[in-house]
């Protein structure tokens, strides 16, 4: 056995904030981009993307994703520098989350094979 966590950040009024499926998001535009692109990828429309991109934005009350509209090279979406850091320390925080979680897991259970002896 094991344990599963989930880590996601809500709001006052217990809307979702931010999240693994969001900070997936942030990581293929990083990758990408493209907030387009990024969609396709994650089999999501690009108004999917952008919503959550923007309710994420006015919950945290910051930008954290610039895009250049239009053609030609300059052309796509980047994270911002609070967009970056807010990644980096949700990434943080799930690290740490799962490995307390997996230290209570084994200090409770005592899981050392399959039949729980």
């Amino acid at each position: 056995m094991k344990i599963r966590t989930k880590v996601w950040i809500d709001d006052d009024q217990d809307r979702v904030v931010f999240g693994s499926g969001r900070a997936r998001m942030l990581e293929a535009i990083d990758r990408l981009g493209s907030m387009n692109k990024a969609a396709k990828e994650m089999k999501m429309s690009y108004r999917a993307v952008w919503g959550r991109i923007k309710s994420t934005e006015e919950r945290l009350g910051a930008k954290i994703l610039a895009t250049s509209p239009g053609g030609g090279k300059r052309r796509g979406s980047i994270l911002t520098p609070t967009g970056k850091k807010f990644l980096e320390r949700y990434r943080l925080l799930k690290k740490k989350i799962v490995i307390q979680a997996d230290q209570a897991f084994e200090e409770i259970f005592g899981m050392t094979g399959s039949d729980g002896k």
